[in-house]
Formats: C-alpha cells, sequence, structure tokens
C-alpha cells in the first residue's frame, strides 16, 4: 500500500504510522463517565470507506487525516490534519 503524503507525494506504508480513527470527537469536560469509557476505549471495526489518522514517521512527521477503503485498501484522500502554519488555541 501507498500512501499519498501531500508534502512528499507517494510513499510506501512502512513509513507511516497507523494513529487510529479520525472520526472520534473528544467529549465535552462535563459529560458523563460513560461517553469517556466510549471514547478511551470503544472503538467500530468498520468494512469499507474509513477516515483514518496516520502519521508520517519516516518521512516529514506529518499528520494526515486519509480516507480509506478497509476492505480493497484504496485510498480516495489525503490531506493534513492541520496546515503548517496553523496554530490551534
Amino acid at each position: 500500500m501507498r500512501i499519498p503524503c501531500p508534502l512528499c507525494g507517494d510513499r510506501p506504508l512502512e513509513e507511516f504510522t497507523y494513529r487510529g480513527d479520525a472520526t472520534v470527537t473528544r467529549p465535552a469536560a462535563a459529560a458523563p463517565m460513560e461517553a469517556w469509557v466510549d471514547y478511551v476505549y470503544l472503538r467500530d471495526n468498520p468494512k469499507g470507506p474509513h477516515r483514518e489518522h496516520w502519521r508520517h514517521a519516516q518521512g516529514c512527521g506529518s499528520w494526515l487525516v486519509v480516507d480509506r477503503n478497509t476492505v480493497t485498501h484504496e485510498i480516495t484522500q489525503a490531506a493534513q490534519a492541520r496546515p503548517a502554519g496553523e496554530v490551534q488555541r
């Protein structure tokens, strides 16, 4: 499998590290304990299109959001999780 890094181009899978489901959202600080347990421990195991976080660990170090089919491994989109220079506040 090859992943199209927006900064480096098509690169082999071995240069990347899978970092998890990109569809999970963090609950509010005052959310009930069940919401936090779901957030920390429970994940779906989807078959087909899925949005994932990957890190180009052996390349530029970018965090990517990759749309990948978990059956065929076809990648339909890869983008930086946060464009360079954007500061989170």
